[in-house]
């Protein structure tokens, strides 16, 4: 299996009610971005995936993720189909969960029936979403690589080791677009003060060093070292790390509260820093 194509840098963007998402996409590929972004969270649709891959030329369009106890695997494997015909290997489909206790099982079914469908959804255009070691193993064997939201740089490394050299790795970072250290981090706490009551979540940063209390308090330690933030020129140095640490492909998810540049307006400021 080749490694899966994403290019350096991709940006996450906001799914908005009329089509103004379409023209940010657009935008962000004009700008440099290698592949677009949606969270997964916000894909009422999965129509709107094909939408972006009709606003864009030649980028790849990857949900992060697709949440597998609200679409069935026929329903993107369908879509998979769709775009295949329409907009070959443009559509790369990214997986999660399901947050339950024992997830492996079903999400192996899952790939089963992504497996057996016509045509099949083929290993190589899937990438899941992945932290503890089993499940980097499950996206090293039955998927293109990985995807890690919420880790460190030593997190990477040794996620690195896990997947091999083939498989992409691909770290989705949050950042702020801030100087201010108070309101970066008030802005940072709002995504963390949610995730981090996510079993999963809580675990790796166990295993990445993070305290109890750290968890709990959303110390400064773990925003800082979770959450990028400051001037476009600390972003890209920031980045550079993951990238020396063994990531492929680094997915922005631009987190803002109000003075703070929106995805598309971080995404003109850092891309002549990045690019």
């Amino acid at each position: 299996m080749s490694k899966l194509s994403l290019g350096p840098v991709g940006i996450t963007l906001n799914v908005s009610a009329d089509d103004t998402y379409l023209k940010e996409a657009a935008e962000a590929e004009e700008l440099g971005y290698s592949a677009i972004w949606l969270p997964g969270g916000q894909i009422d649709s999965l129509d709107r995936i094909a939408k972006i891959v009709g606003a864009t030329a030649s980028v790849p369009v990857v949900p992060g993720i697709i949440p597998l106890d609200v679409y069935r695997a026929a329903e993107v494997a369908a879509l998979y189909a769709q775009l295949q015909a329409s907009a070959p290997d443009r559509f790369v489909v990214g997986l999660g969960g399901p947050q339950q206790p024992r997830p492996l099982g079903p999400l192996g079914d899952y790939l089963d029936e992504l497996d057996h469908a016509k045509p099949p959804v083929v290993a190589g255009r899937r990438i899941l979403a992945a932290l503890g070691p089993r499940k980097l193993e499950l996206a090293r064997d039955r998927a293109a690589g990985a995807v890690a939201l919420l880790v460190t740089p030593a997190y990477t490394r040794q996620a690195r080791r896990v997947l091999g050299d083939q498989p992409t790795l691909v770290i989705s970072q949050m950042l702020v677009l801030d100087t201010d250290a108070a309101r970066a981090r008030q802005a940072a706490r709002v995504p963390l003060s949610f995730l981090s009551g996510v079993s999963g979540y809580r675990a790796n940063f166990a295993r990445m060093g993070f305290t109890d209390r750290d968890v709990a308090d959303l110390s400064d330690r773990l925003v800082d070292e979770l959450v990028i933030w400051g001037d476009p020129a600390t972003v890209a140095a920031r980045l550079r790390e993951f990238r020396d640490a063994g990531a492929d492909h680094i997915a922005l998810h631009v987190r803002h509260e109000a003075g703070q540049p929106a995805p598309l307006a971080a995404a003109r400021q850092l891309a002549p820093a990045l690019f």
